[in-house]
């Protein structure tokens, strides 16, 4: 599976921006596909996940109500929008899939279980 994140960027606080998660290769209904982020200095944190199948969404507490994550099945297409974005949300935006996921839904949040990992897109929230 590649994944390909883009639609980082620069923001002011208070503004938004969509990050789109393209997938391709061997992608299956039965994925699981999450946003991770990482600031400087800092370790990578679980910010937004959803089941391919069903649709079922997990986010971090940090984020809940200020972003909502989607997919497009026909376009195998992860989509995190954001909101209200803070200085602190200032990271590098990680999509990642996780190929053979439990059925405990504590396991959405953990890095260890994701396989495929795309590469960073900075996003940057000026204050």
């Amino acid at each position: 599976v590649q994944l390909q994140a883009s639609g980082g960027g620069l923001v002011q606080a208070g503004g938004s921006l969509r990050l789109s998660c393209a997938a391709s290769g061997r992608t299956s209904s039965s994925y699981v596909m999450g946003w991770f982020r990482q600031a400087s200095r800092k370790e990578r944190e679980f910010v937004a996940a959803i089941e391919w199948n069903g649709g079922n969404t997990y986010y971090a507490d940090s984020v809940k109500g200020r972003f909502t994550i989607s997919r497009d099945n026909a376009k195998n297409t992860m989509y995190l929008q954001m909101s209200s974005l803070k200085p602190e949300d200032t990271a590098v935006y990680y999509c990642a899939v996780d190929a053979a996921p439990l059925p405990i839904e504590t396991m959405r949040t953990r890095e260890s279980m994701y396989d495929y990992w795309g590469r960073g897109t900075q996003v940057t929230v000026s204050s």
